[in-house]
């Protein structure tokens, strides 16, 4: 730690995740990892979910430590007192509009706090690879600053052809006509870096022309960072990565960062420090402990993901028919309008074999014994977390890198198996059965426990990761101006 101090005090990382679940959850461990090697942490929330992280983890959750504090901007858009994911596009929209100012000032005031000794000096940047207005504030402050991706390689790859598929007109879609599975079976496979990549794998790309536009504008200034950072292992995505390289600054691949996390020893000031919006039910893991090793499916569809009532019924009877054991997060906001009701013969079915739950601690569960597979929406951080604890996967991706990451986990790294987007419960008791018992379902437990080896190899002491981060600090974060 002495090594890093500067001036007599620690080096001073401003840290600034996109405001929804998923990220608040990978930023925070990032946060923590770095707090571990001597650097002051600021990590900064939106207003909105400042609230949500008071209601659901105390109002002492945000006290922080003397050099771990948090501090809040508003998020431009309309008040309110809701417990909900906030709209998507609408969230992308006012963050890049509205941010700046509101960033640039609190910046201002953690220079004015050190010119008054109560925090060290501001000497670097950590933010949302989406949240690029703070380039520019880093830029006016004339600090370095390091763009966190959450999202997988691959995903932020496609995301960078977009520019090269609008120009050719091949996304947006022209009308419904296109959504075909013949057209959208359309091989992308020249886009380099990308294997056997199809149109329906970027789907989200294709169908929304304000989401598609926020990716590329921010790709644009995410160029005038310092460094991209990557929660994934070299060995994993080594194609997507060398392509990156060759587009944007320095890339360093920091993960597994659980693995990495659960590296440093145990502070419990420290661990006592969350990031989940929804309050976590103890009770799923005091059920699990009364389960046979590999028996149970975990399922959870993620923090922004909704479904219709159809489709949330045919998943329940999917799960009640495979006769398996399952623990079911369903978040409140899960179904569209809000009616999450489940029959009462699906409950009488499933009650000695199902629980159902808000939210959990997703990474305890995942390591439990008693998991043998997880049906999953393909957000980054869940399989990142199931090769750390290597568990299969049945895929039904629902948006934005979803279907990339699916598409990569079923045919590339043969993790995962796919449910098709309109969702039949006797497909769905097909595909728990086969990945809790059958013979695709052994080989892909084969498969991932491979990754897991080689993503705990990546994090060890001259492993790739690890050599990663080390070199990130180092060369970006706490690099002295000459």
């Amino acid at each position: 730690m002495d090594s890093m101090e500067r001036g007599g005090s620690k080096p001073h990382v401003v840290i600034t995740p996109f405001p929804i679940q998923s990220h608040l959850n990978t930023f925070l461990n990032l946060a923590k990892l770095l707090h571990s090697r001597g650097l002051h942490i600021t990590y900064v929330n939106t207003e909105y979910n400042h609230r949500r992280l008071l209601n659901s983890r105390g109002p002492r959750a945000l006290d922080g430590l003397s050099d771990f504090r948090f501090e809040s901007i508003p998020d431009g858009l309309p008040h309110t007192e809701a417990n909900t994911t906030q709209d998507l596009p609408s969230l992308c929209e006012s963050t890049s509009k509205n941010c700046l100012p509101y960033f640039t000032n609190l910046l201002k005031r953690l220079q004015e706090s050190a010119s008054n000794g109560l925090v060290p000096p501001v000497t670097s940047l950590i933010s949302d690879a989406v949240m690029t207005f703070t380039v520019k504030a880093a830029q006016e402050c004339g600090l370095p600053i390091a763009l966190y991706c959450p999202i997988s390689a691959i995903s932020y790859l496609a995301g960078w052809h977009a520019r090269t598929l609008l120009d050719k007109g091949i996304i947006p879609l022209k009308d419904e006509s296109q959504l075909t599975d013949e057209y959208l079976d359309t091989k992308l496979d020249w886009l380099s870096g990308m294997k056997n990549i199809r149109l329906k794998d970027l789907q989200s790309y294709a169908n929304d022309y304000l989401m598609l536009n926020f990716v590329i504008n921010e790709q644009q200034t995410a160029r005038a960072a310092q460094a991209i950072i990557f929660n994934t292992f070299s060995e994993f995505e080594s194609e997507a990565l060398d392509t990156l390289s060759s587009i944007f600054p320095p890339i360093y691949t920091v993960g597994p960062v659980p693995l990495l996390l659960n590296q440093i020893p145990q502070n419990h000031d420290l661990d006592s420090i969350g990031s989940n919006l929804w309050k976590e039910e103890t009770h799923c893991i005091q059920w699990l402990e009364s389960k046979k090793a590999k028996s149970v499916i975990y399922v959870n569809f993620g923090s922004v993901t909704v479904m219709t009532p159809e489709q949330l019924h045919e998943f329940a009877w999917g799960l009640a028919n495979s006769k398996k054991y399952f623990l079911w997060i369903i978040r409140p906001d899960l179904v569209k309008g809000g009616s999450m009701i489940l029959s009462p013969e699906f409950l009488s079915e499933t009650k000695e074999r199902g629980l159902i739950a808000n939210w959990c601690e997703q990474e305890e569960v995942l390591n439990h014994p008693s998991i043998g597979g997880f049906l999953t929406h393909c957000g980054w951080n869940s399989m990142i977390e199931s090769v750390c604890a290597g568990i299969p996967m049945a895929c039904w991706p629902f948006y934005g890198d979803q279907q990339t990451n699916c598409r990569y986990a079923c045919t590339e790294w043969g993790i995962g198996i796919e449910i098709d987007n309109n969702v039949k419960r006797q497909v769905v008791e097909n595909l728990v059965n086969e990945l809790m018992e059958g013979e695709k379902g052994m080989e892909m437990r084969h498969k991932i426990l491979v990754w897991q080896k080689t993503s705990k190899e990546a994090i060890k002491s001259g492993g790739s990761s690890y050599i990663n981060l080390e070199n990130l600090i180092s060369q970006v974060l706490i690099k002295r101006n000459n």
